[in-house]
């Protein structure tokens, strides 16, 4: 990986041999330099890595995606503040299906970086399902309720209405596993 400082020398570099180009009237050459200086632009903002994570997750390859976000060493010093929200967002959604204390803290973390309206509505979401499952009520109430006030595109609609259906289940009635096992005799398979 790359780093930051790194890449705006590269970028000055290229800027620079693309107006040397310019000025001994090699044109082609300045303007394929100065396109190779906005490629380095784009990944100044865009880490090369959180790309092929986000296009493993758009195919819903869990694993290929967690190894190339694991692929970047120090999050905190490579990514730039917006991605690294977005770096602990993947990470606690992709965690959340092994690990929900880890997937927790991940998603806190990713709040408390600062992530935009409609990540945070779904971080607030998942976090509620969390608390939920390890039975903190209240806390999962508020944090729907945080969701539902966050979600102006009505986009999390469904999701909302069944993390709700679940509080309202009563503490001791039995989850859908459980009532599975019940109807199984205690067997497992």
């Amino acid at each position: 990986m790359v780093s930051r400082i790194l890449r705006i020398f590269l970028m000055a570099a290229l800027t620079g041999c693309s107006v040397w180009q310019f000025w001994v009237s090699n044109i082609g050459n300045g303007i394929f330099l100065i396109l190779l200086a906005l490629i380095v632009l784009f990944t100044y903002f865009k880490n090369e890595w959180m790309i092929m994570a986000l296009l493993a997750m758009r195919k819903n390859d869990v694993e290929k995606a967690e190894r190339r976000l694991l692929r970047i060493k120090d999050p905190d010093h490579a990514l730039v503040r917006r991605e690294r929200a977005s770096y602990y967002f993947l990470l606690g959604s992709i965690r959340s299906q092994h690990n929900l204390t880890e997937s927790e803290r991940l998603f806190k973390k990713a709040l408390e970086i600062g992530l935009s309206r409609q990540e945070k509505a779904m971080a607030k979401l998942q976090l509620a399902a969390i608390a939920m499952q390890k039975g903190r009520r209240r806390e999962a109430e508020a944090l729907v309720a945080e969701a539902k006030r966050l979600d102006k595109g009505k986009l999390l609609d469904e999701q909302i209405a069944m993390v709700k259906q679940g509080l309202k289940r009563t503490p001791g009635q039995p989850g859908y596993f459980q009532q599975q096992q019940l109807i199984r005799g205690g067997r497992r398979r």
